[in-house]
């Protein structure tokens, strides 16, 4: 083996550099000819012809396992390059990729048992499933269309399902790509060419495409799956940032869902259909209310859905269902359904007999609807026996709690030095009852004081209330002539959204986000909306064949699965290695048979290497 120079010019720049190929030679007749192997680029550390030399050889010494008794004096860049440079050679190949016919035909070889050796193992199984999904999703295709170069397309694919398989920060992808997985072989890169700079611009270069692609997209799964958007889901998320961010325009204090009041906030808002695939997602700032953004998003709700005869039925929770935001959804033509934000104290029961329902636990839960006179809309009263227990369960742990702050106050007035100044006895009363307000409502306190001195403090518990609220709750339509059972039904859509920001949150590591700049925060997330896109595509088909598993369990299985280059040598002392595929266990192969996939990628590479 030599390394060969070539001239090359910079079309942008002008400027010739020498770019380098590794050649062998070998004998037609009385003519030598050269056969490149692989190009090698540059070799900007290597600026002489003797290193060049000394590199070729050392190719040759590895990728033929012939051992050297001075490999300790090699220098290290030209080691680490010479090590790079075979893997990439086992990756690619020197032959090209054999026909699938020809794969399948008998290939009879006597080897030498002791020279097997299984090399550059990778995971494999769950990359393959996520590429199989992107390609019946067209999303490399469609960004062919958009004027995409190939490279770039390549990178952002391969950015979508590393989120998907293992979602880290940039850095840390990088590293898995270069030692853990395979998923740049599928697109017929080296672990080496994809770094994490790439990976940014790649997502940023998505986010640019941000609308076009969720608009494909939402029209792409209604084709996949036959889906039509009667119901849409609407609801809000947020995310901690680790660090300050200073300089963000979109970083705020808020009020977060994971109670990190210590982190500034973003805030991420979706719009899916009662499947659970994304219609629409907008970012906003971290201290945004939720009930403000809705009026934001009519205008561009109509238009990120597919209907036939009729707006689609809007599902939102009570954070949101405000009465200007019901009031607007109205006038735009909307129905709607939501929690009421409050219990109702005034209504009228239009059905004598409860219906029964079962939530998704199997709980038996009564409902029926009722009217109310202050609007026009439909109310279903919900009673949940097992919310009832909890409501009642957390109301006495306020309970014990305000009773054991109470007897700690009166027992301080009878102590040496306790507080027993009566507007000291307010304060401390104050405060409890601002940390367990439920408990206060439920108590009557009793003070005894002469001259501001507080002898003695007596408490008791109010009467129950004959009619009691606990574990009941109202739904809000404007559907009318329907039954409690389809208001039921209906309501029970938004356990999807629930479950959308749980994958997105927890298997898809949304959280916490340790961008600086916004536009990378902007494409964190929208890179994240993608790759649950491709979750939830392969899960939605699984659950409809009863397979329930949860994302993290299906990459679990899928990592079963392995790339492998085991290399032997023949009779002839020729060293022969073959990168294949594991065969998909039981488990796998069921998956993929679900989806409708292949089970192998579709090469299979073998590298013969002739005797010295």
């Amino acid at each position: 083996m030599f390394i060969k120079s070539i001239i090359k010019t910079d079309k942008a720049t002008g400027k010739q550099y020498n770019y380098y190929r590794l050649c062998e030679g070998y004998r037609i007749g009385n003519k030598v000819r050269h056969k490149a192997i692989v190009n090698i680029g540059r070799l900007n550390e290597i600026t002489n012809s003797f290193d060049r030399k000394l590199l070729a050889d050392r190719i040759e010494e590895l990728y033929r396992g012939i051992g050297n008794l001075f490999e300790s004096q090699i220098p290290p860049h030209i080691e680490k390059q010479a090590r790079e440079i075979v893997q990439k050679i086992m990756v690619t190949g020197i032959n090209k990729t054999q026909p699938l016919e020809e794969q399948a035909k008998k290939d009879l070889q006597t080897i030498d048992l002791n020279s097997i050796r299984n090399e550059d193992v990778r995971e494999i199984g769950a990359e393959w499933l996520c590429k199989q999904a992107i390609e019946e999703l067209g999303i490399n295709e469609y960004l062919l269309k958009c004027g995409w170069k190939g490279e770039m397309i390549t990178n952002s694919m391969i950015h979508i399902i590393s989120k998907s398989v293992y979602p880290v920060s940039e850095h840390k992808m990088e590293q898995w790509i270069g030692i853990n997985s395979a998923v740049a072989e599928l697109y017929g890169k080296t672990p080496k060419e994809i770094n994490r700079f790439k990976l940014y611009k790649s997502a940023i270069k998505l986010y640019e495409q941000k609308e076009k692609l969720e608009e494909y997209l939402s029209e792409k799964t209604n084709e996949i799956f036959d889906l039509e958007d009667k119901i849409v889901l609407y609801d809000l998320t947020n995310s901690y940032f680790e660090g300050r961010k200073q300089n963000s325009k979109m970083a705020r204090f808020g009020r977060g869902k994971e109670k990190r009041n210590d982190c500034k906030l973003i805030t991420l808002a979706l719009v899916i259909n009662s499947s659970g695939f994304v219609k629409h997602s907008k970012i906003y700032e971290g201290n945004i209310a939720d009930c403000k953004t809705m009026s934001q998003l009519v205008e561009e709700l109509s238009s990120k859905t597919s209907y036939l005869e009729r707006k689609p039925i809007v599902v939102i929770d009570a954070g949101i269902a405000t009465e200007d935001n019901l009031k607007m959804l109205g006038n735009n033509g909307y129905d709607y359904l939501c929690v009421t934000r409050s219990k109702l104290k005034k209504y009228q029961v239009k059905s004598t007999n409860p219906v029964t329902v079962y939530d998704n636990r199997k709980h038996i839960i009564s409902v029926q609807i009722i009217s109310n006179s202050a609007n026009n809309d439909t109310y279903l009263q919900v009673h949940s026996h097992q919310k009832q227990i909890k409501e009642q369960s957390m109301q006495d742990r306020y309970n014990q709690r305000y009773e054991e702050e109470l007897k700690n106050i009166a027992d301080s007035v009878h102590k040496k030095r306790g507080t027993k100044q009566y507007d000291k006895v307010l304060e401390r009363l104050g405060r409890i009852k601002e940390r367990y307000p439920a408990g206060n409502r439920n108590y009557i306190i009793d003070i005894i004081q002469e001259n501001n001195i507080v002898s003695q403090i007596n408490w008791k518990r109010k009467e129950i209330k004959e009619r009691s609220t606990e574990g009941e709750y109202f739904i809000r339509t404007t559907l009318n002539c329907v039954e409690e059972k389809q208001i039921w039904d209906i309501y029970n859509t938004i356990r999807e959204i629930e479950a959308s920001f749980r994958v997105m949150k927890t298997d898809l590591n949304l959280r916490p986000i340790f961008h600086k700049l916004d536009k990378n925060t902007m494409a964190h997330l929208f890179l994240g909306v993608l790759a649950y896109v491709v979750v939830s595509m392969i899960r939605y088909r699984l659950k409809q064949n009863g397979i329930n598993y949860d994302w993290r369990n299906i990459v679990r299985i899928m990592n079963t699965q392995k790339l492998v280059s085991t290399i032997f040598r023949d009779k002839n002392d020729k060293q022969i290695c073959i990168r294949k595929c594991s065969v998909p266990i039981p488990e796998v192969s069921e998956i993929y048979q679900v989806m409708n996939y292949k089970m192998m990628p579709l090469y299979v590479r073998k590298v013969v290497v002739p005797e010295k």
